[in-house]
């Protein structure tokens, strides 16, 4: 065989690979089902058999003729009743349809409770990201490898998604109701002996780029998300700052701090895996935030399937109480938080050969119309169930929204603690569209300027 056959074989080979690395988009074909038997953000349209699930109609898009951006929103379901409440002492009937964590906790605590109410499919958004999330399913694809995303903008990546991966990003990029954000957030801890403790008070702005409605594929640098903090609370850490972006390239990503006692902002090397989070002491891992926050490359994830189960849902009720009311010990207060039915994506993410984590296996639960995480249970190396991550998913319809991004925490099922990560319950204000920052608000020198303040 001569050089130059064997350079052609080469080459070919490399390009198999290559396509084999990069998973594909759908077919045009395919993508049409999201103007017929799915919704326009990749969702079964229909109900289920019983109709516990309803048909998808549009969703929840108006608000409150009185309401103001900044005001606490209403819980639209407030004179429902519960028709079923999940106890220790009935959930082997339910147990299909609960994740695992939530069924060793109800084991666990005999005063756990889920009270089921009926389902709402609130879940919409503008008709610009439907157009861009038609348009991505053609064109978006995902390298299995980096896990780095192309040809996606403004919209859900893979609505009709093949694979594990596809799923995650799909969470990352999900719509959390337009560009530009300001909340004030309390990050509470409470103690396995039921000492309820302040992590941190603090404004938060944050950006998605990603949805910058008058941008488009060609001008999107991949720099999909940017956030940044100034902690105003507890008095030990006034001042401290920290500042995130993140990007459709993983190796892009970037995250800075700034330490009052340093008077400087520096890089920070790993804000990732299972470096404990310092926001909260550390009692949580960084990919534990915002259900799931940064690379999880060092997991195989694999799609289980999908099924219906109940989860917290259209939770607006859960942020108008206080803290105090909302948080008791070992779990949140079963009185203010809702559950409903939905259909569920199970994603199974699996520790890749040569890989260390604290958390080798975790089961992620993905609502079908939103596409953001509801539940996580994470595994230790003996495959013992050691951690329920959480997240009450709240209503917007003003923007319109249904939105993880502020009500998440995780228990600790061994020791009985657990995490709040984002409570607005004694906020001045709650999940508040802004007008767009400039760029230089998200720049090192900008953080240092308000934290040294």
């Amino acid at each position: 065989m001569n050089n130059n056959k064997i350079l052609k074989i080469s080459l070919l080979a490399c390009a198999l690979f290559s396509a084999q690395m990069t998973l594909a988009a759908v077919s045009a074909d395919e993508a049409g089902k999201l103007k017929t038997t799915l919704t326009p953000l990749g969702a079964e349209r229909a109900g289920n058999a019983d109709n516990s699930i309803p048909a998808w109609d549009g969703g929840y898009t108006k608000a409150p003729a009185d309401y103001k951006q900044g005001d606490k929103r209403a819980d639209p379901f407030a004179s429902e009743k519960p028709v079923l409440s999940i106890t220790a002492a009935n959930a082997d009937q339910y147990a299909d349809q609960l994740a695992e964590g939530t069924k060793v906790m109800l084991k666990k605590y005999p005063d756990y409770r889920l009270d089921i109410y009926p389902s709402h499919r609130t879940v919409a958004a503008p008709q610009w990201v439907y157009d861009n999330t038609f348009s991505n399913a053609t064109r978006a694809q995902v390298d299995e490898k980096t896990e780095n995303v192309t040809g996606a903008f403004g919209g859900i990546p893979f609505p009709i998604p093949k694979n594990g991966a596809e799923v995650m990003w799909n969470h990352r990029l999900s719509w959390n109701g337009g560009d530009s954000f300001n909340s004030y957030i309390s990050s509470w801890l409470m103690t396995a002996g039921g000492k309820k403790v302040l992590a941190t008070t603090t404004p938060y702005y944050f950006q998605y780029p990603y949805y910058f409605q008058e941008s488009s594929l060609e001008k999107f640098d991949g720099n999909y998300y940017q956030g940044k903090i100034i902690t105003e609370r507890p008095s030990s850490k006034n001042g401290e700052g920290l500042m995130i972006f993140y990007n459709t390239n993983q190796e892009a990503r970037a995250s800075w701090q700034y330490l009052v006692g340093q008077r400087r902002v520096r890089r920070l090397p790993n804000v990732a895996y299972d470096t404990p989070n310092f926001v909260v002491s550390g009692v949580s891992f960084f990919d534990e935030a915002f259900m799931m926050f940064g690379p999880s490359n060092k997991h195989d994830l694999k799609i289980v399937g999908k099924k219906e189960m109940f989860v917290p849902y259209n939770s607006n009720k859960s942020q108008l109480v206080s803290s105090d009311e909302l948080m008791s010990p070992n779990f949140l207060n079963p009185d203010h938080v809702r559950w409903e039915k939905h259909r569920m994506w199970v994603v199974d993410a699996t520790l890749k050969a040569g890989q260390r984590h604290v958390v080798p296996r975790r089961t992620y639960y993905i609502d079908e119309d939103s596409w953001q995480i509801v539940l996580v249970d994470g595994y230790d190396a003996q495959g013992k169930l050691i951690r329920q991550q959480w997240s009450l998913p709240y209503l917007a319809s003003d923007l319109p929204a249904l939105t993880t991004q502020f009500a998440w925490g995780l228990y600790n099922i061994e020791t009985g603690a657990y995490v709040y990560g984002m409570s607005s319950n004694d906020s001045k204000f709650h999940y508040k569209r802004t007008d767009r920052l400039p760029p230089s608000a998200f720049t090192p020198d900008a953080m240092a300027s308000e934290s040294s303040r």
